[in-house]
C-alpha cells in the first residue's frame, strides 16, 4: 500500500482525529483573469468600495553615517582579531569585554553594520504620509475550493496586504511582517472593476507575480509538536518503511495551502489565541516563500500564516510567520 494520510490512518487508527483537510493551491505562472482564481491577479472590486489604505506604522530602513574615530576603531579591533587567527591557526577567538563594550557603543543600538558605506542600519517605524495601498495577493472562488469556510452569500475570497514591513501592528503581537486584510464577497453584480492605486513604496517580495491556481484537496496531519510523542514516533516509522518523511510529507504540507496544519519548524509550537474570546485559533491560508511562481518572500524566506477563529469567524485574524 503506498504511503498516504488514508494508509497510515488505517494501519494507525488513533491518527484519524488529527486528520484536517487542506486544499494546495499550487500557483502557476499566468495571466489570471477577473473571475480566476489566482494569485497576483485582478480583484472583483465594486466601483463604489473604497480601496483599503494601510495606516499602520511603517518600517523604514535609516543609515547613520560613522564617525572617522568610531570607523578607525572598529578597523583597529578587527585587525587585531585577523592578527590573533593568523598566530593561532585553528583556535575560536574570544571577543574581549572591552571589544565588546566598544563596539556596542558603536553600534549605539543599530541592527546592522554596512562594512562598505561604514553607516549604522537600524529599523524605525514611519506613520507619514495618507496610508499605503493594499496590493492583490489572493483571488479564490468557492467553485474552485469548496468547503465550510464560506460564510452565506459570499462565493469569492480575497486577501490583500501591506507590501512593507511591520513591528507588532495593532492585534498582532511578536509578528514582523506586512498587515494582511481578508474580504469577502460575492461575485454576483460585480462587471467593472477599477484598477487598484499603486502603492509609492514597497518590497518587491512583497508584489506577487500573476499566477493562476490549479487547487487539490489533501489530507494532512500535524507534526511533532501537536501529537502525543509516541504516536508521533510510530508514524515517523510507518512513513520511513516506505520511503517517505512524514514531516512535509504526510504532516503539514508545504506551499500556498487553505486549511490543514501548520509547522513549527523555525520555533518551538506558540498557541496562537483569540484576542477577543481566547479560544485557540486555528490555520486558515497559508503564504509561501518561492523563487518561481509568485516570487513571494516572506521572512527569511518562510511561511505567513493566517489564523482564525473557531468559535466566531467575524474576530480579528492572527498572524505568525515561520
Amino acid at each position: 500500500m503506498s504511503a498516504s494520510v488514508a494508509s497510515l490512518t488505517a494501519a494507525i487508527p488513533a491518527f484519524a482525529p488529527y486528520v484536517r483537510s487542506a486544499t494546495l493551491l499550487r500557483p502557476t505562472e499566468g495571466t489570471p483573469g477577473l473571475r480566476d482564481s489566482s494569485v497576483g491577479g485582478p480583484l472583483l472590486w465594486p466601483e463604489d468600495e473604497p480601496w483599503p489604505l494601510c495606516r499602520a506604522p511603517h518600517l523604514v530602513l535609516v543609515r547613520e553615517k560613522l564617525t572617522e574615530e568610531e570607523r578607525e576603531t572598529w578597523q583597529r579591533i578587527d585587525r587585531g582579531r585577523k592578527e590573533w587567527r593568523r598566530r593561532n591557526p585553528g583556535r575560536s577567538y574570544q571577543v574581549t569585554e572591552e571589544e565588546a563594550r566598544v563596539q556596542r557603543e558603536i553600534m549605539a543600538g543599530a541592527s546592522g553594520l554596512d562594512l562598505i558605506t561604514w553607516e549604522r542600519t537600524r529599523y524605525v517605524e514611519d506613520a507619514s504620509g495618507p496610508g499605503v495601498p493594499m496590493v492583490p495577493v489572493l483571488q479564490l472562488h468557492a467553485r474552485d475550493v469548496p468547503g465550510a469556510h464560506w460564510p452565506g452569500g459570499a462565493d469569492v475570497l480575497q486577501l490583500l496586504w501591506c507590501p512593507n514591513d511591520h513591528s507588532e501592528p495593532p492585534g498582532q503581537p511578536r509578528y514582523w511582517g506586512p498587515t494582511v486584510e481578508l474580504r469577502y464577497r460575492s461575485s454576483s453584480g460585480v462587471d467593472a472593476v477599477p484598477a487598484p492605486p499603486r502603492p509609492d513604496r514597497a518590497h518587491d517580495g512583497y508584489l506577487p507575480r500573476p499566477c493562476l491556481l490549479d487547487p487539490m484537496e489533501v489530507a494532512d496531519l500535524p507534526d511533532v509538536d501537536e501529537l502525543p510523542e509516541e504516536l508521533y514516533d510510530a508514524g515517523c516509522h510507518w512513513a520511513e518503511a516506505r520511503g517517505v518523511e512524514y514531516d512535509r510529507g504526510l504532516a503539514c504540507r508545504p506551499g500556498w495551502k487553505l486549511g490543514g496544519w501548520p509547522s513549527w519548524h523555525l520555533t518551538d509550537l506558540t498557541p496562537i489565541d483569540c484576542g477577543s474570546c481566547g479560544a485557540r485559533m486555528r490555520l486558515f491560508l497559508t503564504v509561501d516563500s518561492s523563487h518561481d511562481g509568485p516570487e513571494v518572500t516572506v521572512g527569511r524566506f518562510g511561511e505567513l500564516r493566517v489564523f482564525v477563529c473557531p468559535t466566531d469567524p467575524a474576530h480579528a485574524i492572527r498572524l505568525n510567520i515561520q
